[in-house]
Order: structure tokens, then sequence, then C-alpha cells
């Protein structure tokens, strides 16, 4: 059963992530992080965790502010907040004495991993899927309120079902952000995990990622698969090259699986 865990953003508000605990021998351990405004028990989240956790790297995965478990309000948060929280995420997995070798990150996810893993205690590599290479490419999502917002200060967006208050706040701290210093500056090995068909995130972007990257980085093709990994094995699939992959960068120890 996974393990369930609580810890407060760097805004207050608690977030709830789950471990899914390695099975047999504990080759490592990781930090999964969900798209924009996704969650823990996402496809892409869930189906990726659960299959590193099988093959024996236990993962994080937690709601970001104001998403699912999560208390909070979600358009307090930002890019800056998730990275921040990312990094707290880190934080928590030490003090439970299984530090985090590994940080993937989805979509937006990725994002954030790439900006939070210089910060982020004991990573040791990086797997992004889906990532953009500006966090401002969220925008097309909310293209259509933007104007409202800033003049407004806030504006109500309904998306996936839900509404969800965006503010001014939150869309000025996302166009601040400068994720390809941090790319350049990233002294990690990088895997960068993209499909050649995914119409969210163009596959350009995934270029614009390994390029500005230093050695060693590595790009894998998800042929087939679509943005959120929701076709049946896709997730599977990227876990099963993350572990491959992450193999030489992991080193095993910490609490047994529960």
């Amino acid at each position: 059963m996974p393990e369930k865990v609580r810890f407060p953003s760097v805004v207050g508000p608690e977030l709830a992530g789950v471990i899914d605990l390695p099975e047999g021998e504990i080759r490592g351990w990781g930090i999964f992080v969900h798209g924009f405004t996704l969650g823990k028990d996402s496809p892409a989240a869930s189906r990726v965790s659960k299959q590193l956790a099988r093959e024996g790297i236990g993962m994080l995965r937690f709601d970001n502010l104001g998403i699912g478990d999560s208390d909070g309000d979600w358009g307090d948060g930002s890019f800056t907040v998730k990275v921040q929280d990312t990094v707290r995420a880190a934080a928590l997995m030490a003090e439970r004495g299984t530090p985090a070798d590994l940080l993937v990150g989805h979509s937006w996810g990725g994002a954030a991993v790439l900006a939070a893993a210089a910060e982020a205690t004991g990573v040791r590599a990086v797997a992004t899927i889906g990532a953009p290479a500006d966090p401002s490419h969220v925008e097309r999502q909310y293209d259509a309120v933007v104007d409202r917002v800033l003049s407004d200060g806030s504006h109500e967006w309904f998306v996936g079902g839900r509404t969800l208050v965006l503010k001014r706040a939150f869309v000025e701290d996302v166009r601040r952000a400068h994720l390809r210093d941090r790319i350049r500056e990233l002294d990690l090995p990088l895997l960068v995990l993209h499909s050649p068909t995914d119409n969210t995130v163009g596959i350009d972007d995934a270029g614009e990622i390994f390029r500005e990257a230093r050695h060693p980085r590595s790009f894998v093709s998800l042929e087939g698969a679509d943005h959120l990994l929701t076709a049946r094995g896709q997730a599977q699939r990227a876990a099963h090259i993350i572990s491959a992959w992450a193999d030489q960068y992991i080193h095993g120890g910490g609490i047994a699986a529960r």
C-alpha cells in the first residue's frame, strides 16, 4: 500500500502526497512532479510512479496547492511556488531517511524539476516527460482570460471540469521565469522524454531543453504517446526507460519497503 504523507507548502497550507514504496530490492528513491492543473493521481503521475516502484525505485507524488487532496487555493500558487514545493518534497524525503536520487517531472512539472534540481536535497539525476522549454507555455491554456486577470487582478477560469481562480501574481510570476538559465546551469544527468506527436507541448521544446543542457544528457522519443500518457502501456514504457537510464545514478538504501 502507498504511504500517505503531508507537508507544508512554502506558502503555508499542507500538501498531500503518497509514496509508492519500492518492491523487492530497494534501488533508490525519487519524486514525481505532476503537470499544470493535473495531480498526483493523474495517469502520468500515478502509472509512472507505480511502475518505478515495481522496479525498486520508491516514488513520492504529491498534489500541488489547491489540487486534489492538498489544502489551499490554487490561485495562490505560481511556477515559483511549484518549484519551491518540489524542494520541500525533497527535504521531506531526506528527513524520512530516503533521500530522493531522482526527480521526474511531467509537462509543467518537467519545467519545475529542471528549476528545482539544483536546490533539492540529495538529487542525482533528472528526467522530464513532455516538458516545455519555457514555463510561460501554459499561458496558451488561459489566454482567453489573461487580459481580464491582468486588468482586474483575478478571474475565474474553467478547466478540466472545475473552476479555478487565476490571479495576476500567478501570471506575472510565470512570465518572469527564466528556465533556460537553470537548464544551462544544471550540473546533473538529464533524460528528456517527449512524443513527436505531442499536440500540447511540441517536440521542439524537447529539442530546446536538450540543446541548452550540459552532458551527460539523453533524449528518447516516445513514439505513439499522447501528452498525458493515457494510451495503454505508454506511462509504463516511460517508466521502464527512466528506470534503466537512472540505474547508474541511484544508490538504493534507506527505509525498507513496508
